[in-house]
């Protein structure tokens, strides 16, 4: 069996290649960059990451459950904390001499056998691989999300994906276009150095703090179990009671219901906003020579615009037709298991309230544990893969009704998801 190959060595890609391992699979893990961590390394060509950011859940609803954070790490760690955390675990389960660092994936395409020849450049050099398997786990939050706004704007234009430490807003009017977590972080950020802060909202959120009552908000609540419609209508009571209304702050308030986006979890965005340091404006409609001009009518000057409008899946080394890729996302099953190819998996493409990496985790082990049944029981893998054609584009929400956006494509229910995972492990361990 040639070996499998596993691309990126962020939590996800670090995970897989341990439960591979684990399972006697001859493992080959490709990283672009000179060390592990992922988006979490800010010295890693491909990080999207800046200087003052912290984890948005705490730190044990985040961990690995069988490697947890020290105890003297920060309840929400600092970036630099968390890549030596990951630096730690791959020492810990001897993951490094797995991989080749410095290596670019430019190519994965199948071969006439059913396997996939993987090439890389590294330094002057381009190398091949026949992959048995392929696991791309080069993460989502990489390829920004750029708004091409009408107009034209001769100041700085950047992505957040741009953005690493905050003097780069000293003495400018600064627009923050997005209100999502990164956006709030980095408008706080701006405060502290800008001139002037105003951020461009199109939809509401809800907000919340780090902390309630000297905890983590994340560890709050979860002994009650109740029906999910009352449990969005109970939280979202919870919310306003913690952080009031929205438009008491100039803030659309949301259009849907508790759950059916993911919250911003921020103690200091709404401070700054009760205290007049960031201006809340609407949407854009275009852009100006020197600022933007807003949908309802009003115009303003900046010196920086930055767009924190999120990240698109990204691929580029994969035709999308072998990911089966419709509307926004490929269409796996649990997110996963491709129904076109049964030896490619895409790892980590799964966001959920509060599924941490230990969800990562759970989903390595049973990609593990699928090729495992490739290798040794064909029978029980093909049956598997019947289920994965039959069910690959059922969506694992819950019952949730999801905000119908491009961010959302791949979530899901976090209980749901886990539950799903784990009764198709001990399916697969009982075959």
């Amino acid at each position: 069996m040639n070996p499998c190959v596993v691309i990126g060595a962020g939590p996800m890609g670090l995970c897989t290649v341990r439960r591979l391992l684990e399972q006697n699979l001859e493992v080959v893990g490709l990283e672009a960059h000179s060390d592990v961590g992922g988006l979490w390394d800010i010295d890693s060509p491909t990080s999207t990451m800046y200087d003052s950011a912290h984890l948005i859940s705490s730190k044990r609803m985040t961990e690995f459950k069988d490697f947890p954070m020290a105890d003297h790490v920060a309840p929400y760690p600092k970036h630099d904390q968390m890549g030596q955390y990951f630096r730690d675990y791959a020492k810990h389960f001897d993951l490094k001499k797995h991989y080749r660092f410095n290596s670019w994936v430019e190519t994965v395409e199948p071969t006439d056998d059913q396997q996939w020849r993987v090439v890389y450049r590294s330094g002057e050099n381009t190398h091949e691989i026949i992959a048995s398997n392929v696991l791309l786990a080069n993460g989502t939050l990489h390829h920004p999300n750029r708004i091409d706004f009408k107009g034209e704007f001769n100041g700085e234009m950047l992505h957040s994906s741009d953005y690493r430490y905050a003097n780069l807003f000293a003495g400018k009017r600064v627009l923050i276009i997005g209100c999502g977590n990164s956006g709030c972080d980095i408008a706080v950020d701006a405060v502290h150095r800008a001139k002037s802060v105003a951020m461009s909202v199109r939809r509401g959120y809800y907000f919340l703090p780090k902390f309630v009552a000297g905890r983590p908000i994340d560890t709050l609540g979860g002994k009650v179990k109740l029906p999910l419609r009352l449990k969005q209508k109970v939280d979202g009571l919870l919310v306003r009671l913690l952080s009031g209304k929205p438009s008491s702050f100039g803030l659309p308030d949301p259009d849907y219901q508790m759950y059916e986006s993911h919250p911003v979890i921020n103690s200091l965005f709404l401070h700054h906003i009760g205290h007049g340091d960031i201006n809340v404006r609407p949407d854009i409609k275009q852009l100006t020579a020197t600022g933007v001009e807003y949908v309802d009518g009003t115009h303003e000057e900046y010196d920086l615009i930055l767009q924190a409008t999120g990240y698109k899946l990204h691929y580029p080394f994969i035709d999308r037709e072998h990911l089966n890729w419709q509307g926004h996302a490929p269409q796996l099953y649990l997110n996963v298991f491709n129904p076109r190819h049964d030896n490619l998996y895409v790892m980590g493409m799964v966001e959920a309230s509060g599924l941490g990496w230990q969800g990562s985790d759970d989903q390595a082990q049973l990609v593990a544990e699928v090729i495992r049944l490739q290798r040794d029981n064909p029978t029980a893998f093909s049956s598997f893969q019947d289920k994965v054609r039959a069910q690959a584009t059922q969506r694992i929400d819950g019952g949730m009704s999801y905000l119908q956006v491009e961010r959302m494509a791949y979530y899901v229910h976090k209980d749901t998801y886990l539950k799903a995972l784990s009764d198709e492990m001990r399916a697969l361990k009982a075959s």
